[in-house]
């Protein structure tokens, strides 16, 4: 695993999104790179993942992509892959990388599941830091209380030490990327920092990433099939 980074902005926000429940966190970040205009700063490579990558529009799409808002002085880690079992090691990057620039905060954007049949998601924040919540309570967030916390961001809250971490949190019953889950982490996390994000073209946007990240997830697995019968002809 190796971390690539061309520019080390100085006390940045670190913000994450992972595939997760309806690629929430994954489409949200997607959102943030084009809306807030950044420029790749660098990159994760992954070796412990299959050597795959995304060919989209003619470009090729960082499986683990590393970006920067000036204006912000805002860090983005956007991830279109994942495997089961590395949380730990993905956890142990980000850290490092917000270690290393001395980041401010670490907001993990995350979907919780739920059973419930929902017209319009609602959005949660987890924090231990009393300022952060001060914060979220100013803009009227609700605070997750009860739930079950999988993957990078459990593995962040219960490694890091001396940053704080927040989490905002979007209910989704989809396993297929959620547009409106992404959509409304959007809307909390403009009111969280101040983005000045136009609310209008934001689910028209939202979507557009849903049917890329669509494309791009079928596009691996049909990639990983072909694989996997490769090393099946070769062995037999």
């Amino acid at each position: 695993m190796e971390v690539s980074l061309k520019y080390r902005p100085k006390s940045p926000i670190i913000i994450d999104g992972f595939p997760g429940f309806g690629m929430v966190g994954t489409i949200a970040t997607e959102f943030l790179i084009e809306h807030l205009k950044t420029e790749s700063i660098g990159k994760i490579i992954f070796e412990d993942m299959p050597a795959l990558v995304a060919i989209h529009e003619g470009r090729v799409v960082e499986p683990f992509g590393i970006f920067y808002n000036k204006k912000y002085n805002i860090v983005i880690v956007h991830a279109i892959g994942g495997q089961s079992g590395t949380e730990w090691k993905i956890a142990d990057i980000i850290l490092k990388i917000a270690y290393d620039l001395k980041a401010k905060e670490i907001i993990s954007l995350e979907g919780i599941g739920t059973q419930n049949e929902i017209q319009e998601s609602r959005t949660f924040y987890f924090s231990r830091d009393a300022e952060k919540v001060t914060k979220f309570k100013n803009i009227n967030m609700q605070p997750l209380n009860e739930g079950i916390i999988m993957g990078v961001t459990s593995a962040l809250l219960l490694k890091t030490e001396g940053i704080p971490v927040s989490c905002v949190f979007a209910e989704t019953h989809s396993n297929m990327p959620d547009s409106k889950a992404a959509a409304k982490i959007i809307q909390a996390l403009d009111g969280y920092l101040h983005l000045n994000i136009d609310p209008k073209p934001l689910m028209e946007m939202a979507v557009k990433f849903e049917d890329k990240l669509k494309s791009i997830v079928q596009q691996s697995k049909i990639a990983e099939l072909q694989r996997d019968k490769k090393e099946m002809s070769y062995l037999g």
